[in-house]
């Protein structure tokens, strides 16, 4: 039997651990300030400090002696219950850990918490010929970097496997693959070329990415371009119409994929767009049996009835007429509800898509089974709304805070009615804020020592921005009575209108804080809104003020990175609520016969590694 969940050691039944992680996840003071209830923008604003705020003495004194490297190595990759066991001994003080004195009993507590609350994310990979996985070839592959390869062999290879089983196990053939949010199709062009010849829905709202992926298509081999003739004098005619009054021209597309082909789509309902553009069809060459169809398409819920009615039958249905039921009858001589058989998939799909493609299996009843992957848990919007108590934080109050928990969007977090109704010792239902979600995207265990020291560089001019903007009257102090100074919001805004958001830099900033305070505030003297008002406060700010404020604070950048790598770190059971939540879900549902969770990729080349799935009746 297949295992639900990719349970943590310690654990044998999903029942167990659920509950376990459902009264850890709201009972542990210091995991809900660690995930949500601090923000490293909060740093070096608040006093007392959040470093001494947080933590207790005991690890604050070990922390001071030791190298965060190790610290880091004891987070996340070290066994700490052999040194657990050595608290059993009188002398155990004496004892010594790298040279240092053995970690506190209470921090050594916290990382097994941590990690007996955290899905196992251990990838194993089939070893043996049965289960090898096929390489993509060059063409197929174009434009994938070496993470983006793995993630598409890897899943394409179980999402062939996965209805290979279904045919062999269930009464559901499936007819096609629907790709929500497809991107680029990396996957779809995968899944539809050889060995695997599937065809492909590929559902994108973006149509940039559309024709891109039409593009990559036909560099894959797998569409041609159309012959254009042409009569060279009227061409040359409105070539030099088109040139405009600088003598530049505009460049037009020569090329197109083959599409449209002529047949019907399956059923006798005659097409209702409802907003979504007419498929282009792409045909595949007669070296594979495979199909794709793009729709642009904004998914905003599950439902697609729309899309359902626009599916082509493939082309090999339509020139061979091979694409049977075992009981011999054509595709398109039965009704559509009963012609298409779909699954759908995504690869990372962003926010809330993925909740859409869990609903579309109970929406739509020629969805007969889901695969997908998550990601970007911090654009999941939140269903519940505003706590009525008051949970663990050191933050002061902020407007981003309060507008995303009050979005009460149905489609949000939590996805299941148990996390919903939960009990807890603050109230009912368990709330993941933006912070929160934010640090769920983090992938500690894959930090080197070279992008764990980048994110400490970047968190702790940050931080240290932040402190100037203060200072000089940027941001306000907070309004709450226990907050002597403030650190403003999730974004560096305490006060009224939207935070300050700097964003990305140019890797020249990064090279000394100087140069960071001076690339950030000309971007951000850049807003037409706050602009001029932040380059009033900012001026004068010489090159000596700015290098004597991270001189004073130079011995709080260790401080700051190990709170931060605690905050990362103790996220990893954030993102174990949030997926143990979609399965649920699935798992509350009557139509649903069968939903698991498993693990699709090494955690060192994609940190993203969850799949979520479920069959029907």
């Amino acid at each position: 039997m297949k295992t639900q969940l990719p349970l943590p050691p310690g654990y044998t039944e999903v029942d167990d651990y659920v509950e376990a992680l459902l009264s850890f996840v709201t009972s542990s003071d210091l995991l809900q300030k660690l995930c949500g209830g601090v923000h490293i923008l909060d740093f070096l604003t608040r006093e007392p400090d959040l470093y001494n705020a947080i933590l207790r003495k005991e690890w604050r004194d070990w922390f001071q002696s030791v190298d965060i490297s190790d610290i880091l190595d004891l987070l996340m990759r070290e066994d700490v219950k052999p040194l657990m066991t050595l608290y059993g001994y009188d002398d155990c003080k004496l004892l010594p850990w790298r040279g240092h004195p053995l970690p506190p009993l209470t921090f050594l507590n916290y990382i097994n918490d941590v990690r007996k609350h955290s899905l196992d994310r251990t990838f194993k990979s089939g070893g043996d010929l049965e289960l090898r996985i096929p390489a993509l070839v060059r063409n197929v592959s174009v434009g994938m970097k070496p993470k983006k390869i793995h993630e598409v062999e890897n899943f394409a290879s179980y999402i062939d496997k996965l209805t290979k089983d279904l045919a062999h196990s269930s009464p559901y053939d499936i007819t096609h693959i629907v790709d929500f949010g497809s991107g680029q199709n990396y996957l779809g062009r995968t899944l539809a070329s050889k060995p695997y010849n599937k065809h492909i829905i590929a559902v994108e709202s973006k149509q940039l990415n559309i024709d891109g992926a039409m593009g990559m298509d036909i560099t894959a081999k797998l569409a041609k371009k159309d012959k254009i003739m042409r009569n060279k004098k009227e061409y040359r005619r409105e070539e030099s119409a088109r040139k405009g009054d600088n003598g530049l021209r505009t460049i037009y597309s020569e090329t197109a994929i083959t599409q449209q082909d002529s047949s019907p789509p399956y059923g006798d309902t005659p097409i209702a767009t409802d907003g979504i553009s007419p498929p282009a069809h792409t045909a595949l060459s007669t070296e594979g049996g495979g199909s794709i169809q793009y729709f642009e398409h904004l998914i905003g819920n599950g439902d697609l009835e729309t899309v359902c009615k626009q599916i082509r039958p493939s082309s090999k249905d339509i020139q061979v007429g091979e694409c049977r039921y075992s009981d011999g009858v054509p595709h398109t001589n039965r009704k559509s509800s009963e012609a298409l058989q779909l699954m759908v998939i995504s690869l990372h799909s962003c926010g809330n898509l993925l909740h859409h493609g869990l609903r579309s299996l109970i929406l739509n009843p020629c969805v007969k089974t889901v695969a997908m992957v998550g990601c970007c848990y911090n654009l999941v919007t939140e269903r519940l709304g505003p706590p009525t108590f008051k949970l663990p934080t050191l933050r002061p109050p902020h407007t981003r805070l309060d507008r995303t928990s009050s979005t009460c969007d149905p489609h949000g977090f939590p996805m299941s009615e148990r996390l919903a109704r939960f009990q807890h010792k603050h109230g009912e239902g368990i709330r993941l804020n933006i912070t929160a979600r934010m640090m769920a995207v983090q992938a500690p265990q894959s930090w080197t020592a070279m992008k764990s020291e980048a994110f400490f560089t970047r968190h702790f001019y940050r931080a240290l921005l932040q402190r100037i903007f203060l200072d000089r009257g940027v941001v306000e102090k907070p309004t709450a009575e226990d907050d002597a100074v403030g650190g403003g919001s999730p974004r560096g805004w305490s006060g009224a209108g939207q935070p300050i958001v700097i964003g990305s830099l140019r890797k020249a900033c990064y090279t000394s804080f100087t140069a960071y305070v001076r690339g950030a505030v000309a971007k951000i003297a850049m807003d037409q809104e706050r602009g001029s008002f932040l380059a009033e406060r900012m001026a004068g700010l010489t090159d000596e003020e700015i290098e004597a404020y991270e001189g004073n604070y130079k011995a709080k950048r260790k401080e700051l990175s190990i709170v931060w790598s605690l905050m990362a770190f103790s996220a990893g059971v954030v993102e174990s609520t949030i997926v143990v939540d979609r399965w649920l879900y699935l798992r509350e549902q009557k139509e649903v016969k069968d939903c698991w969770v498993e693990v699709v990729f090494d955690y060192r080349e994609s940190p993203r590694n969850l799949v979520v799935c479920a069959v029907k009746h």
